[in-house]
């Protein structure tokens, strides 16, 4: 097929924000940039609607930039042939409702049908990247794709204009600065030290936020409402809402409201560091140019420490203070006497390697470039099925 007429992104919503965030993002891309129709089922619109105010938590069916939105709401429901799309993609391997199932194996001409994984550096992914499974009863063939950071993966998204949205936001100070204003942030925030934090709630933050309070420097961290909120609000010495601000030593910590992806975006892109979590706001710090600290989704025995070493290995073999203070940061290993302290000689290591820091993100992102980015690999791929 020349060009894919119909898409059906399945999307279940656990990790809040992040797996509707990467699913939104990919379904307006879609879109935008490659005239496809896209159905974008979701079981939490609540969630969604917290990073795009214009859905409707209610509705069960909505337009949104151009995406039909359904709301997923059980595996029950009979479907026919006419309701599956010519590509079918279920994020992170959720059951996709049996009957759409039944239906796709229905259909004369069968679905490209795609398992959307997980992000992940380590090396299997390549052997594993667009495997097919074939389904156990039924004449439907599955296969599974995986973003990646290597030309054997199917890459990152990135819209096709964002570099150069981003390159003409931070080469206009006056625009950073009207921004971070629109948000509350005041000039003398906006000369520290910015630092944008979005982690889980069992991040070190309290610690993080000591080390700053005591340092020389000034820092202004900016905290979504609703994250670190125990940490925070014991900073703050009140409720942690958005506009909520306090300043003790050397740091200021301001709490944000939610704000729209495109907005969040030009927060990285205007902060000098961006501590991120999960994978929607990772590779987004990723395309921000600046350097960034990943909070990683924690996984039973560890597992996610694995991951994690494995991105710091090809994104930092050689800048040491990065990857100690992102393995301190996820409750890693890093040296022997840094277990209870050490976290000043951390930030100070990290800030000291400033330079090189953001020529690795420079690199890294040319990188990243030379693969291509997700949603056209994606659909290279599913156009070669068909």
């Amino acid at each position: 097929m020349s060009n894919p007429t119909t898409l059906a992104i399945f999307c279940k919503v656990v990790d809040n924000y992040g797996d509707i965030g990467i699913c939104w993002r990919l379904a307006r891309q879609l879109v935008r940039e490659h005239g496809v129709q896209v159905t974008l089922w979701v079981d939490d619109l609540h969630s969604f609607a917290r990073i795009c105010p214009g859905v409707d938590a209610a509705a069960a069916s909505q337009q949104a930039e151009g995406v039909l939105v359904r709301h997923w709401a059980g595996q029950d429901g009979a479907f026919t042939p006419a309701d599956v799309a010519d590509i079918v993609i279920e994020f992170f391997a959720v059951d996709i409702p049996p009957g759409y199932v039944e239906a796709m194996a229905q259909c004369e001409r069968k679905s490209v049908w795609l398992n959307l994984e997980g992000l992940t550096a380590e090396e299997w992914v390549e052997g594993c990247h667009t495997l097919p499974s074939m389904h156990p009863r039924l004449p439907l063939t599955k296969y599974f794709y995986f973003p990646g950071f290597t030309d054997k993966t199917g890459g990152l998204l990135r819209e096709r204009d964002l570099l150069d949205e981003r390159t003409r936001f931070q080469a206009d100070p006056a625009a950073a600065a009207a921004f971070l204003s629109g948000l509350g942030i005041t000039t003398a925030e906006q000369a520290a030290l910015k630092v944008s934090l979005f982690c889980y709630r069992h991040a070190p933050v309290s610690a993080l936020l000591d080390c700053w309070q005591q340092g020389q420097a000034p820092v202004a961290c900016f905290v979504p409402e609703g994250v670190a909120t125990d940490a925070v609000e014991a900073f703050l010495g009140g409720p942690a809402t958005a506009g909520a601000v306090a300043t003790r030593g050397a740091l200021t910590v301001r709490v944000l409201p939610f704000v729209p992806q495109p907005d969040y975006d030009r927060l990285l892109w205007a902060c000098d560091v961006n501590f991120v979590r999960g994978e929607d706001s990772f590779v987004r710090a990723q395309w921000a140019g600046r350097p960034f600290v990943w909070h990683i989704y924690p996984q039973d025995d560890n597992l996610h420490h694995k991951k994690l070493r494995a991105f710091l290995q090809r994104y930092c073999p050689d800048i040491a203070s990065l990857a100690d203070l992102s393995l301190r940061w996820n409750g890693a290993a890093v040296k022997d006497n840094t277990e209870e302290g050490g976290w000043a000689e951390l930030w100070t290591a990290f800030q000291c390697d400033r330079d090189g820091l953001l020529a690795r993100a420079r690199d890294w992102e040319n990188r990243m470039l030379e693969i291509g980015d997700l949603a056209a690999n994606l659909l290279h791929f599913a156009r070669s099925l068909r």
